[in-house]
């Protein structure tokens, strides 16, 4: 699911191309896409774009008369964009946005149909979708140690709940606490003062990077090969492979369609986190730190690999 720096993206690529121009009409395959019924979506037809942001894990497209557009790409979505009198025509869709200065056409892979429209009015109808997370980049450590703290959850849940952070997914959750050197299943309770504010920048310090690092593509093209999986990444997506650190595996816990990684050496001391699935399979055979688990992983290995 995008996250806060591929969401900058593809804001800062669409404020350029989208503000001041009109939306003519709104093309829809799947009626399911549109989730709001007031205003209905006719009432958009014909307005001017005034900004274009994200708005937590969406991306808000605010149109004259206080009417917003907001589109969640859940998982799979994507956005592509066709500038007016060019050469490509624009491909189907899920969704196309038909504006003057060109079409925005949002795809969405595989079966499952999760991406989402609303239509709302004024900042009164935006609010009833405010999940309440605070936005790391402008919070300070008081009230950065306020929603870590409010309920005792492990790190990785708490830094990816929306309630308590906004736009923090799967992704740079791992690679924050990478940086802070801390365990995903560390309890927020637990948490010292030191830990929390190692934390506290480790988050912010790798949302700027990456939202800077992205944010340079964009300024001269639009976005196409937005993943959570990009090369630079310390340990998301990285299993198997040596941390950018200290050189040991990368490990991860699987569960659901999310996976958390991380670097037994740097953030749990050695010890290999129990994925919940295969520690009951396997119970006492499960290996309890990385020299066990390599001395399993060779032996499991073909004498060709």
């Amino acid at each position: 699911m995008p996250e806060i720096p591929d969401l900058e993206s593809y804001a800062s690529a669409l404020r350029p191309r989208l503000i001041g121009a009109r939306l003519e009409n709104i093309r829809i395959k799947n009626p399911f896409f549109l989730r709001s019924v007031d205003p209905p979506l006719e009432a958009v037809f014909g307005r001017t774009v005034t900004d274009v942001r994200r708005f937590q894990k969406r991306i808000l497209i605010e149109l004259e008369g206080q009417l917003f557009l907001l589109i969640h790409l859940m998982i799979a979505g994507r956005l592509h964009w066709y500038p007016a009198g060019g050469t490509k025509s624009p491909r189907a869709g899920l969704a196309t946005f038909a504006f003057t200065s060109g079409s925005l056409v949002l795809t969405e892979a595989g079966t499952k149909r999760r991406a989402s429209l609303h239509v709302l009015a004024g900042e009164q109808g935006l609010a009833t979708l405010d999940r309440g997370g605070i936005e790391v980049e402008t919070a300070d450590i008081e009230t950065f140690r306020a929603a870590l703290t409010r309920e005792n959850h492990t790190l990785k849940r708490a830094l990816t709940d929306p309630r308590l952070f906004s736009g923090i997914g799967n992704a740079y959750s791992d690679e924050m606490l990478h940086r802070a050197g801390l365990s995903p299943l560390l309890l927020t309770a637990k948490l010292s003062a030191a830990q929390t504010e190692t934390l506290y920048r480790a988050a912010r310090d790798v949302l700027a990077e990456w939202t800077e690092r992205l944010g340079r593509n964009a300024e001269t093209s639009f976005p196409t090969k937005v993943t959570a999986f990009r090369e630079g990444m310390a340990v998301h997506g990285r299993y198997r492979q040596p941390c950018p650190v200290c050189g040991s595996p990368i490990q991860r816990i699987v569960y659901a369609e999310n996976e958390c990684n991380y670097c037994p050496t740097c953030q749990t001391n050695g010890r290999i986190l129990a994925d919940r699935a295969l520690s009951r399979l396997l119970r006492e055979d499960w290996p309890r730190s990385l020299d066990e688990f390599e001395d399993r992983f060779q032996k499991l290995k073909p004498p060709d690999a």
